[in-house]
């Protein structure tokens, strides 16, 4: 990028196509599904893709991890997708157990995560939220409750004991800190299209249990899930509030949660089979995650 000129033409082009893409969407749809990257590189666009997120953007354990610290895949779904995108620069910035704090803060060696995003990056995707909501504790606090009282719903009575349902009240309370993740991705990359990911589907959908493969009571399976339907559409709702568009990952991945057997299921249970981490995707969740992205971007891009 030395040269100003072409940078500043790079720019008038990019806001020339998103006037162009807002008027004649549908005639870019058909355009844009070509099996060629969304940039196609011998054009002359350039696209700097940042991808922000915790663990389920890194994807610990899967091979091959090339960040320690940060639990981080050269595997993971951003990976795939800037390889598939045609992407000129990348910048994996997920790391395992990140919040909305490490957006600002750094995590260890990891920077701030949001220092990777410039003037210059075209595309950002963002997948934070689990930990503000206390994904890792729940799960805890769920199984242990779980062996108690199999037949029951003793983490649903637990988080519901004060009157009102203390996970849904977290999921509310994280509503504010997203949207301020995205003012602040938009605030340093004016004409970055951001994409805010959802979480895949980590419990049967039908909200049938699996007891002991995953050691939650029966009863809580259908709480859990409906508690990560309210995560997934409260992150859709600030996304459309927020100048972003939302890549539903949770849709694709039904019928392959974690008490699925190993040859059909993308997350794996809290004693995993294929290399990942508990209760997290392995390298077929990620690459499941990475289409959704991928058919999105492919999809109307003048729409929020």
């Amino acid at each position: 990028m030395t040269n100003d000129g072409r940078t500043t033409d790079g720019a008038r082009a990019r806001r020339r196509a998103a006037v162009l893409a807002a008027v004649g969407g549908c005639a870019l749809v058909a355009a844009s599904t070509a099996p060629a990257a969304a940039h196609p590189a011998g054009h002359g666009h350039r696209l700097d893709y940042v991808a922000l997120g915790d663990s389920y953007t890194s994807g610990p354990g899967i091979p091959t991890q090339v960040d320690a610290d940060c639990a981080r895949s050269d595997h993971d779904y951003p990976s795939l997708v800037a390889q598939r995108e045609g992407a000129s620069t990348f910048t994996d910035a997920s790391c395992s157990g990140a919040t909305t704090a490490q957006m600002w803060q750094a995590q260890g060696s990891n920077p701030p995560q949001l220092d990777a995003v410039s003037r210059d990056t075209d595309l950002v995707s963002v997948q934070i939220g689990g930990n503000d909501v206390g994904f890792g504790t729940i799960i805890g606090t769920c199984a242990r409750l779980g062996v108690q009282d199999p037949a029951g719903n003793p983490c649903e009575r637990a988080y519901e004991a004060s009157g009102q349902d203390r996970l849904a009240l977290a999921v509310r309370q994280t509503a504010p800190k997203i949207a301020e993740v995205l003012r602040a991705v938009h605030a340093r990359a004016p004409h970055a299209r951001v994409v805010v990911v959802g979480y895949p589907d980590l419990l049967p959908d039908d909200g049938v249990g699996c007891f002991p493969q995953v050691p939650f009571a029966q009863g809580d399976f259908a709480y859990l899930r409906d508690t990560e339907k309210r995560l997934d559409l409260m992150l859709r709702t600030v996304a459309a509030h927020n100048g972003a568009e939302y890549v539903d990952t949770y849709g694709p991945t039904i019928g392959h949660d974690m008490c699925k057997a190993p040859a059909d299921r993308w997350i794996e249970p809290l004693q995993p089979a294929a290399p990942a981490a508990p209760a997290h995707p392995n390298a077929r969740g990620e690459e499941a995650m990475a289409q959704a992205v991928v058919d999105r971007l492919a999809g109307d891009h003048g729409h929020h």
